[in-house]
């Protein structure tokens, strides 16, 4: 539960950031306004395009506008960077000269701990990051482009519901939603309608509407599919399978983007031409239970061919017929041939 705060009621979990004049014990900490500084860092980036521009407004308010974010889930994300990076520089050693502003060494850490799975998907499919920050070479407006870097991976993963069990196609909408940005960033324009670049996502709940419904919507008529678990597993997708396909490059070819909802894809299992299993598929049968317990069959099998040569000898017990050297000789002998 959030607390409220202000004549307004404003709803916060931890920070009361709607109010900067709050005497919340949080405030006191310079690590923490140093976070919250470097958010509001909005500068002379280009405003999204209909929208009233409060001065208050920070990257945050920035990037939901021109993504089609949800509020809260912005309000959600806002605190949890400013949490995170302000324990992050707390824990710095030896601490930074300037307590009062955020140290880059803070927040590069942090952006490759969170896009270190986004940088293996990208290097296995041979595909160029569209992170555009050198770290060896880190420019002066790096820092804003970082931080918006992990406010939209965060964003993404805040409003993607069930699309979070597939950590791959995450990987695919932060690719190209980052390649979006980018263009934001370097005043691209649009050559289909002559202005500057807009995300196909733009408005209210866009991304919500025109990227996690249908790929959602897919993987829930897939669990129906399955009957409870029932089915077969070759009868419906899984969300291995959904996320092994964002494991292949024919996901660029096919999905694209903006998101083509014509696509293979989103044909649900068992109707006209769609994408199929991804990874093996079990047969389930009545042989499954050999099969699976095969080991089993093969150390009773063992013990019971054991027990045929010790009883062979006719000895009174079992131990007496393990002293003579032929018996010892042919267990070796079985055992050998098993384990080969």
């Amino acid at each position: 539960m959030g607390h409220r705060a202000g004549e307004r009621g404003e709803v916060y979990n931890i920070i009361p950031l709607h109010d900067p004049l709050n005497n919340h014990p949080s405030f006191r900490n310079p690590e923490v306004r140093a976070a919250i500084t470097a958010i509001r860092n909005v500068g002379d980036l280009r405003k999204p395009p209909n929208v009233r521009w409060p001065d208050e407004y920070d990257l945050l308010d920035w990037l939901g506008h021109f993504f089609g974010f949800q509020n809260d889930n912005v309000s959600n994300q806002r605190e949890h960077i400013i949490l995170h990076l302000a324990s992050a520089q707390m824990r710095l050693s030896p601490p930074p000269n300037n307590v009062d502003i955020l140290d880059i060494a803070v927040l590069g850490h942090f952006r490759r701990y969170l896009l270190k799975n986004y940088r293996h998907w990208c290097s296995y499919l041979g595909r160029r990051s569209s992170i555009w920050i050198n770290d060896r070479r880190p420019k002066e407006d790096d820092q804003r482009r970082g931080l918006l870097y992990v406010a939209l991976y965060l964003l993404i993963w805040g409003e993607s519901a069930n699309l979070r069990f597939c950590p791959e196609c995450l990987c695919y909408i932060f690719h190209h939603m980052a390649m979006e940005l980018n263009k934001i960033l370097e005043d691209y324009v649009d050559e289909s309608t002559g202005r500057s670049f807009v995300p196909f996502t733009s408005g209210t709940n866009g991304y919500l509407n025109r990227v996690v419904r249908p790929i959602y919507e897919t993987i829930r008529k897939e669990v129906e599919n399955s009957k409870n678990g029932t089915a077969p597993h070759s009868a419906w997708r899984n969300y291995d399978d959904i996320n092994e396909y964002f494991w292949t490059k024919r996901c660029f070819e096919k999905l694209k983007w903006p998101i083509d909802e014509g696509s293979t894809f989103f044909v649900v299992s068992g109707r006209r031409k769609h994408v199929g299993k991804t990874g093996f598929v079990e047969q389930r049968s009545f042989w499954n239970l050999f099969r699976s317990l095969d080991r089993i069959w093969v150390v009773l099998l063992l013990f019971l061919q054991v027990a045929i040569l010790i009883a062979w000898e006719g000895k009174d017990y079992p131990w007496q017929a393990l002293i003579s050297r032929d018996v010892q000789v042919m267990i070796f002998r079985l055992f050998l041939i098993i384990d080969t």
